[in-house]
């Protein structure tokens, strides 16, 4: 699968500069870097919101749900530790972006840890502070109705 449209370039950049060789030259947007198993987990998700998503295709479906909350401005990356044989990654980074219902600050610090199979991005944990995504957005509820409903 191949992207026509990637929602998130500035962290399609960052993953390519933090992986490296470990991810195919190929894959030049987010879910071209992805298995069609990925599994994108958030083990520091609000109450009651999304814990895993499985696979590409429902991956496909959830980032815009995302875009519709925030634009991102920047994001940067802080470190990056990679296993010796590419399979494993660790990436610290900070991302600047504002809330898109009335621009409200989303500055959020990630630890995201990476696998990585054939060249494309397995399991993704993504490690971020859920209390700076309420402060930004105005509750739970609201963030909860976006990303499970659309």
């Amino acid at each position: 699968m191949t992207t026509n449209h990637d929602h998130f370039p500035s962290l399609s950049a960052l993953l390519r500069q933090g992986l490296g060789d470990a991810i195919r030259p190929d894959a030049a947007g987010l879910l071209d870097m992805m298995t069609d198993d990925v599994s994108f987990e958030f083990p520091f998700a609000l109450p009651d919101g999304l814990t895993v998503i499985e696979g590409k295709a429902a991956l496909a479906d959830y980032l815009p749900k995302v875009g519709a909350l925030f634009t991102i401005e920047a994001m940067v990356l802080d470190r990056a530790i990679l296993s010796a044989d590419g399979r494993h990654a660790v990436l610290e980074f900070t991302g600047k972006a504002h809330a898109n219902k009335d621009g409200a600050r989303y500055d959020q610090t990630y630890v995201s840890v990476i696998d990585i199979e054939g060249g494309l991005i397995s399991r993704y944990r993504d490690y971020w502070n859920p209390l700076v995504v309420l402060s930004a957005t105005g509750g739970a509820d609201a963030v909860i109705a976006v990303l499970k409903n659309g």
